[in-house]
């Protein structure tokens, strides 16, 4: 992993919302930190990081269904559905929230663009080869299987065992029966 220079920087209050409440915010920085965006190139992806000391406090990589709310003229929060959690940022000045808005929007948008780009080349690489076994493969077996499974039970079950009890057995005892005779008459 390579030393990734931050694409922008700014300082802030880190906030976390508090996971039994959902609703309080929980600081997870004594003081304003730097809170910087990074592009991590070999996987094509933006981060927004922020270290307090050694700990990172925020590592939240941007998806393109990411928002980034200001809920007031200097406090913004985003939820990050892979860490499970809301980060807030309270900043000096109305003027950092706004920049960091900015550039929030516009990784997001970057982001967006990656994915498509990304899932482009996906199917240009696997429609032609995977395609046809693991289509056809997945769709009829899954669905299939199981009620045949249970029909069969059942019905076998139900109609076919008082039959197959009382008939065959007597009949293949008397077969047995018959051609034991018949090799003994030999």
């Amino acid at each position: 992993m390579g030393v990734e220079q931050p694409i922008y920087s700014t300082r802030a209050h880190v906030f976390q919302i508090d996971p039994s409440t959902k609703k309080n915010w929980l600081p997870t920085s004594k003081h304003a930190v730097t809170v910087s965006y990074f592009y991590d190139s070999t996987r094509n992806v933006y981060r927004i990081i922020s270290l307090d000391g050694t700990k990172a406090i925020i590592n939240s990589t941007i998806s393109p269904n990411m928002t980034f709310t200001k809920t007031s003229q200097k406090f913004g929060q985003w939820a990050d559905s892979r860490a499970n959690t809301v980060y807030g940022l309270g900043f000096s000045t109305e003027h950092h929230l706004s920049k960091f808005a900015e550039k929030f929007a516009e990784y997001k948008e970057a982001a967006r663009l990656a994915k498509e780009k990304s899932q482009e080349k996906m199917e240009m690489a696997t429609s032609p080869s995977q395609e046809s076994p693991g289509g056809e493969l997945s769709s009829p077996l899954t669905p299939v299987t199981p009620p045949m499974e249970t029909i069969n039970g059942t019905d076998e079950i139900c109609d076919t065992t008082p039959n197959s009890d009382t008939r065959p057995e007597p009949a293949q005892n008397a077969l047995a029966f018959a051609h034991s005779k018949r090799t003994n008459a030999h």
